[in-house]
């Protein structure tokens, strides 16, 4: 594996500077900008979450092109294979003009920036006002080793996101409050599963709904967290990052799921479980709790209303007290260095209306009138939206304004539901603990951190499914406190949080 990505790097170090010297070599070259007021060609790469991307002649597309006098040739790629097109596409040296990386800390992403291949934007932004309107948390997550912005991040709120939800109609029925520690939160699980919550005599419900993935916790992340108090792999302590698998907390967390599993209140087939299917429990009313953004909860609540009138799933505000507070970003678009710098600023300008209000609603809601209505802030999406291909899933992932409560509302939501989640995002506002290893390089976690954490992950699924015993995981970390890779990872992490703990 090291050897191809040795390989890999020095084949993109060839092609970066093939792509540098012809950038180069064409200084006096036009500047990419039209002339006589014609529209200005703009190249493109993003992903779509909707059934087919928009085609070129899509409605929405074409009015942005007409606000932006642009012309937009957007090449869209499925989120299942983006991470393969992306690092395809970066080896060419063929870059479009705005390219989406979906992992702007990647090795090749780092060589390609410390090569000149992209355009550093840190001078730049300021002219940018919607851009420059990011939360200060979005820049600083984003900036690369050398403290610059190489990037226009995706920009996202760092409130409102992945965390715990659960019925809160069936707390009512069992005369439960909403629970406020883990403890608590065990035995609404147990009675959710034993106590018949939804009152139709059958036992035909789980406590929680969720999935771990190979490489982490999954659905049952953010619970972890709560017992570590820290988002993410790395807590700080006295100024430094410590891995948390290595803390005592990490124990505590592991012992609650496997007693968990053992008396039947989460998942019994986590470990093969697809995130599909967790949804699908909740719509169909068979599971009270799991974990998503504070919007998602709707998406069950939504489809449980058709037949349940009191069905209600609550975001919680936090668990121990502790609640995540996210990056600010999910993936960047980048500007090759090839690109002209008056052509470079009109694309900063293209990027700046699409994050203004009129320019978000158009990509995400299309034409008011015709792909939506509006009525006291809500918006409730037509059938032509459909048959259009206009919703936030497509050309909503490129252009996007930033909004706080992004992650509060849904389309169809009613006005009480989203008042309330407003409510939540802003008590989390106030506690949220964020990632602070988010954008930090460790040469030897790009090597063998994936590796590593499957292993760890393994040993962390195979104890909550009663396979190894708490004595066989004290076993693991006391060896994984002398493991090299890992002790190698803690102190690249470290000098890299040091530096941008200094840079401020």
């Amino acid at each position: 594996m090291r050897k191809n990505a040795r390989v890999k790097a020095g084949l993109s170090a060839v092609l970066i500077l093939s792509m540098l010297t012809t950038a180069c070599g064409s200084k006096n070259a036009a500047s990419g900008v039209p002339e006589d007021g014609k529209p200005l060609p703009v190249s493109i790469m993003s992903m779509y979450f909707t059934p087919e991307p928009p085609d070129a002649e899509n409605v929405v597309l074409k009015e942005i092109e007409k606000r932006t006098n642009t012309d937009l040739n957007i090449t869209w790629v499925s989120p299942n294979s983006y991470g393969d097109k992306v690092n395809v596409t970066l080896a060419s040296g063929d870059i479009p003009d705005l390219m989406l990386v979906d992992d702007p800390f990647s090795a090749q992403m780092r060589t390609m920036v410390q090569q000149g291949a992209f355009w550093d934007l840190t001078p730049f932004i300021k002219d940018y006002p919607n851009l420059a309107g990011f939360p200060e948390e979005t820049w600083i997550n984003t900036k690369q080793a050398d403290g610059n912005n190489y990037g226009i991040p995706r920009v996202r709120p760092v409130d409102g996101g992945s965390f715990l939800f659960l019925r809160q109609d069936w707390l009512d029925n069992l005369k439960l409050d909403v629970p406020q520690t883990t403890d608590e939160f065990y035995e609404v699980l147990r009675a959710f599963t034993e106590d018949d919550p939804d009152g139709n005599g059958k036992d035909d419900t789980i406590g929680f709904t969720g999935y771990v993935s190979q490489s982490n916790m999954g659905s049952y992340s953010t619970l972890v967290n709560a017992f570590t108090g820290t988002t993410g792999d790395w807590k700080e302590t006295d100024g430094k990052l410590t891995n948390v698998n290595l803390l005592p907390e990490m124990r505590d967390a592991l012992e609650w799921l496997q007693n968990a599993y053992k008396d039947g209140l989460i998942s019994e087939d986590l470990a093969v479980l697809k995130e599909s299917q967790t949804k699908d429990q909740l719509k169909a009313g068979h599971a009270g709790a799991s974990q998503n953004t504070v919007e998602a909860a709707w998406e069950p609540m939504e489809e449980q209303l058709k037949t349940n009138p009191d069905a209600d799933f609550l975001p919680l505000v936090s668990m121990n007290g502790y609640v995540n507070r996210d990056s600010g970003f999910f993936c960047m678009f980048v500007i090759p260095k090839s690109v002209p710098e008056a052509k470079m600023k009109k694309l900063l300008e293209l990027m700046d209306y699409g994050a203004s209000e009129e320019g978000g609603t158009l990509a995400s809601y299309g034409l008011e009138g015709v792909h939506y209505t509006e009525e006291n802030g809500i918006k409730t999406t037509t059938e032509q939206a459909k048959t259009d291909i206009v919703a936030q899933q497509a050309l909503g992932q490129i252009f996007m304004p930033y909004d706080k409560y992004q992650r509060a509302y849904r389309v169809g939501m009613p006005q009480d539901i989203l008042e309330r989640n407003k409510k939540i995002i802003d008590e989390r506002a106030a506690i949220s603990i964020p990632d602070k290893a988010v954008g930090l390089y460790s040469e030897t976690n790009v090597s063998a951190g994936p590796e590593l954490s499957k292993e760890i992950q393994d040993m962390k699924t195979k104890v909550v499914l009663g396979k190894q015993s708490l004595s066989a995981w004290d076993d693991y970390v006391a060896k994984l406190k002398t493991n090299a890779d890992l002790q190698k990872i803690t102190g690249e992490l470290n000098e890299a949080y040091a530096q941008r703990k200094a840079s401020k």
